[in-house]
């Protein structure tokens, strides 16, 4: 392993370890108007992006998400709390989802947890999901670094100028195939959905 992969190794485990979530304690107790909702979202996700650049929501995707029925409309312009976690769940799926994609999955969260009157509420959907996903992170380290020892045992007869260009390829293809295969898998059983909810309608037939 040379120094230069080491390293990059080593800040993607830092990098990993310091993912975050938005906590909802976090989460103001006040309806925000668009500008603010911008804001939060970009203070509380910054370090999810890829370059200093880039925009977490802009006005524009805020909109065509309610425009397409993925977040509920702002009630005399004001999101409340329940829209922000709405938001942070579509910032995370439209990464890898089609907005067909998002609408099929949280159209049964929106209609029975949003504004929920009970405590099962849309609070309660996050914060069981989310920290379920703090408690991966350990795994996915390991993982990750099982999977770059695996990279660096190929091309050993390559070239020594390509070498390490080539492990490097090998090993962002073998996370490209996991991602690949995972996203499959969500597709399809996001497909599911539908099937059920065909079935629960024929049941009450």
């Amino acid at each position: 392993m040379t120094i230069d992969t080491k390293n990059m190794i080593n800040s993607i485990l830092e990098s990993i370890s310091r993912i975050d979530y938005v906590k909802p304690e976090d989460l103001p107790n006040i309806d925000l108007y668009m500008d603010q909702v911008t804001t939060f979202m970009e203070e509380q996700l910054a370090s999810t992006k890829r370059y200093p650049d880039d925009k977490i929501l802009t006005k524009t995707m805020i909109n065509n998400y309610a425009k397409n029925k993925l977040l509920p409309s702002p009630e005399k312009k004001r999101y409340s709390k329940e829209h922000l976690l709405m938001l942070i769940f579509i910032y995370y799926f439209k990464n890898i989802l089609s907005i067909n994609d998002i609408q099929a999955l949280l159209s049964p969260i929106t209609e029975k947890y949003f504004k929920s009157d009970t405590d099962k509420d849309l609070t309660y959907i996050y914060n069981e999901v989310f920290s379920m996903e703090k408690g991966q992170i350990e795994y996915l380290k390991k993982d990750l670094l099982k999977r770059y020892n695996v990279a660096q045992e190929t091309f050993e007869d390559a070239d020594s100028e390509d070498k390490e260009f080539l492990k490097k390829f090998s090993f962002i293809c073998l996370l490209s195939f996991d991602v690949y295969v995972k996203k499959m898998l969500i597709e399809q059983l996001i497909d599911g959905l539908g099937e059920d909810g065909d079935k629960k309608e024929k049941h009450k037939k």
